[in-house]
């Protein structure tokens, strides 16, 4: 992986932590919080049974959880959130099969500025139906995306639910594929990442990241096809896509790049199984912090996604 030198960039999400079962309850495992110090401090020290806090909260409903005031009741580091000036979450929950493997929790700011958005998706009645979301600053695009359902194989929601792949869609402001690509644009949106979501219920859950220009949800994001890796063993992963405006293409088709399990952050996820976060600067590719993401497809890893910050 190549390092590259960038400056500071004020991004949607401020901080990245992952929550691992540990006798009956999930505890801290790892995570990324930037200048955040005390609430990083505050976090390590916390502990959630199922059903409690956001973390517990993914875990005892198998899904995603937006949670848009940190002051609700549910969220138990609402004093240390408020002191870091962290405003809404989203918990990610990984499953492979019924078997919970780590709970990624992200954490947002918000301000008058802020573009972006985390939308969480459903099937009801054969379309993908916007459950929940966060969007910042972006309320017209959140009124478009409250009022727009996607049939199998269309736009991004659909084409993930279609494929049961992660996708990412470049130019949301002019795309095609974009259903809500004029919405998109006045609101500067520019990248959007879908994942599917294992659940054990087996419901067609997506999860979408749409990043903005000016406060991106990343800099670069990159899909990782894992298959037929086996969690454990010494498999590898082949760079499927990936995308950073700043860098251009990340692989050269003639000679696909690929990463050996155990081996820096994104072979740490495909060996692990497990999400994987860090802010060292030989995890990161030059770039404040990375987050890997494992997909299990039928309770077998598949895929891992990466995004940096």
């Amino acid at each position: 992986m190549e390092t590259i030198v960038e400056t500071p960039v004020r991004t949607f999400v401020s901080a990245s932590e992952v929550w691992v079962p540990e006798d009956g309850k999930l505890v801290f495992s790892v995570g990324s919080y930037g200048e955040l110090s005390d609430f990083e401090q505050a976090s390590s020290e916390e502990s959630f049974a199922k059903a409690e806090g956001l973390p517990g909260k993914a875990w005892d409903l198998a899904r995603p959880v937006v949670l848009k005031d940190l002051s609700d009741p549910l969220f138990k580091r609402a004093a240390a959130a408020r002191q870091a000036g962290l405003t809404s979450a989203a918990a990610i929950p990984v499953f492979a099969g019924d078997t919970l493997k780590a709970v990624l929790v992200v954490l947002c700011s918000d301000d008058a500025e802020r573009m972006g958005a985390i939308e969480l998706w459903a099937e009801k009645n054969g379309l993908m139906v916007l459950e929940d979301g966060y969007y910042g600053a972006a309320k017209h695009f959140e009124w478009v995306s409250q009022h727009t359902h996607f049939p199998k194989g269309q736009g991004l929601p659909g084409g993930v639910w279609a494929s049961s792949t992660p996708m990412l869609f470049r130019d949301l402001g002019a795309g095609y594929r974009f259903v809500r690509a004029d919405s998109a644009g006045r609101a500067g949106l520019t990248t959007g990442l879908g994942l599917p979501v294992e659940t054990p219920s087996g419901d067609a859950i997506v999860l979408t990241l749409l990043s903005a220009r000016g406060t991106p949800i990343a800099r670069r994001f990159e899909i990782w096809d894992a298959r037929p890796a086996v969690v454990g063993s010494a498999g590898k992963a082949v760079l499927a896509d990936g995308v950073c405006e700043r860098d251009g293409p990340l692989w050269d088709e003639d000679k696909p790049r690929e990463v050996f399990a155990y081996r820096g952050l994104i072979g740490r996820a495909i060996g692990e199984g497990l999400p994987a976060v860090s802010s060292a600067p030989a995890d990161t590719a030059g770039y404040a912090s990375a987050v890997c993401f494992p997909i299990y497809r039928g309770g077998e890893l598949s895929h891992v996604v990466a995004w940096y910050c």
